[in-house]
């Protein structure tokens, strides 16, 4: 289950992806959305770790992965969903491992992980990822972050690519006027001149703010060469 932005980000992508689906982290809380509903003709399995609606199968990513493999009955997928998950284990290699694992050859994962936000426990809340960080938990994948790759804030429909100033809102009005963006521009001068006189120091006393973000990234099974086997 995602959240609006989430279900727009795999919507963009849905030509590009195909079964059988795995869902981790499926259960619908009643205010999130329903990606099953994007492949209603596909085979499509949602795990979580506990009972609920468009949960298929309780199971845990992180265990054993002969486990893993006799409870999905030695199934593998061509596309694998993690969104707003892998902040919530303990071992996040272990799972992207046992992920890997699981996917068919040139098998993709799709992937939303925070860089930035609340503490969220469920049952707990341990990571923070970054792009690079990413790679690192799956270096059997290419990441096309050129294609696929973006960060979102909650606000609905506010994608931006990848780079440097992920997250930020700097408070800078060239920032703003080197992308075309005008508007931006004269409100991030207000903002700098307020700071000048003093006022919001709470809030402008620093060069940029974070935003609550999520990382967005399409991972792809790379066919292995024999020294890699």
């Amino acid at each position: 289950m995602g959240d609006i932005n989430q279900f727009q980000f795999i919507n963009e992508q849905r030509e590009k992806l195909s079964g059988p689906f795995l869902e981790i982290g499926s259960r619908d809380y009643g205010s999130t959305q329903d990606l099953r509903s994007l492949f209603p003709s596909d085979e499509y399995v949602g795990v979580d770790l506990s009972e609920g609606a468009s949960v298929d199968l309780v199971l845990d990513l992180a265990q054993r992965f002969e486990a893993i493999d006799e409870a999905l009955e030695s199934r593998r997928f061509g596309t694998i969903f993690s969104l707003s998950v892998m902040e919530h284990c303990e071992n996040p290699f272990v799972m992207a491992d046992n992920m890997t694992r699981l996917l068919k050859p040139s098998g993709k994962v799709v992937l939303s992980v925070p860089f930035a936000w609340k503490f969220h426990g469920y049952p707990s809340d341990y990571w923070r990822f970054t792009a690079e960080g990413v790679k690192k938990l799956f270096p059997r994948l290419d990441w096309d972050e050129a294609g696929s790759g973006c960060w979102h804030s909650p606000k609905k429909g506010d994608f931006r690519g990848v780079d440097e100033f992920v997250g930020m809102a700097p408070l800078s009005g060239k920032y703003y006027r080197e992308r075309g963006q005008m508007l931006q521009g004269l409100g991030a001068d207000l903002l700098k001149g307020f700071r000048s006189l003093g006022l919001f120091r709470w809030l402008l006393g620093y060069r940029y703010l974070m935003l609550p973000t999520m990382i967005n990234m399409v991972g792809v099974l790379r066919e292995e060469s024999e020294g890699e086997r």
